[in-house]
């Protein structure tokens, strides 16, 4: 499996953010949000995305249907306000 990015406590937060955007705690839901990432992080083809994360085609129509209802923004600016900055030193 390729390396993920978000460990127990970040899709927690996560979760919880997209559950105000009535995006609803399904399990694939974490998969997805990890395919969108490594898709984003490695800028390859969506039908490189490796299977693990799923199926390509429905990582890009949830990509692409979040990207719509503004989810996905929505995500970025409430994590804005709570960075991780455990790596900094």
């Amino acid at each position: 499996m390729p390396r993920t990015m978000l460990n127990d406590e970040h899709w927690s937060k996560l979760s919880v953010i997209m559950l105000k955007d009535r995006v609803y705690d399904k399990p694939t839901h974490r998969n997805t949000m990890e395919g969108i990432l490594y898709r984003m992080r490695t800028g390859c083809p969506w039908r490189d995305v490796p299977e693990s994360f799923g199926d390509w085609s429905a990582i890009y129509r949830r990509f692409n249907l979040w990207s719509k209802k503004g989810v996905l923004m929505r995500i970025f600016r409430s994590l804005r306000h709570e960075p991780d900055l455990e790596w900094e030193t």
